[in-house]
C-alpha cells in the first residue's frame, strides 16, 4: 500500500460533484493499493499512521499523534499511486491492484484506523473527487508498506 499523508487544518471532499464531507485537524491520506497487498498491509499502515507522531507539542516540535490531538482522517481511494512512471511520458497504472481488490483494502484500512479509536471521514471509491486541503506546516509524508517493512 502506499500512502500520501498531509497534516491539514481542515479539509473537504466533494464527490461527484454533490455530497461534501470534511474534517478539521487531521491527516489526509491518499491511499493506493498495488497488487500484492492484502490484510497485512492494511492492519500495519492503519496502526503506523494512527501512531504517527507528526503533530506539534507546545514546544513546537512534532510529537503528537492524532489520538494526542483529538484529530481525525480524511481517507481518499487514489489509484493513481500504483502509477509507475519509469518509462516514457504516459504513467503506466500495472502496479495498482484490481479494483474489488483495491476496493476491499481500502475499507479494510478504515476500518482499522476506526478501531484505533480514529474518527474517519472518507472519499468514495471510484468516484470523482475534489479533494481540498489547507496543509498545516506543511507537512506531507509518503508511506510504502513495501518500503517500511510489510
Amino acid at each position: 500500500m502506499r500512502a500520501v499523508v498531509q497534516r491539514a487544518a481542515r479539509a473537504a471532499v466533494t464527490i461527484n460533484g454533490g455530497e461534501t464531507r470534511s474534517v478539521g485537524q487531521s491527516l489526509v491520506v491518499f491511499l493506493g493499493v498495488v497488487k500484492g497487498d492484502g490484510e497485512a498491509q492494511a492492519v500495519f499502515l492503519a496502526d503506523k499512521l494512527s501512531g504517527l507522531r507528526v503533530f506539534s507539542d507546545a514546544q513546537e516540535k512534532m510529537n503528537l499523534s492524532l489520538a494526542d490531538v483529538g484529530g481525525e482522517a480524511l481517507v481518499i481511494s487514489n489509484f493513481t499511486l500504483g502509477s509507475d512512471c519509469k518509462k516514457g511520458r504516459r504513467p503506466s497504472f500495472d502496479l495498482a491492484a484490481p479494483p474489488e481488490e483495491a476496493q476491499a483494502l481500502y475499507r479494510r484500512f478504515v476500518e482499522e484506523l476506526q478501531a484505533r479509536g480514529v474518527p474517519v471521514q472518507t472519499g468514495e471509491f471510484g468516484a470523482q473527487m475534489q479533494v481540498s486541503v489547507e496543509n498545516d506546516g506543511p507537512v506531507t509524508l509518503i508511506l510504502d508498506t513495501e518500503r517500511i517493512g510489510r
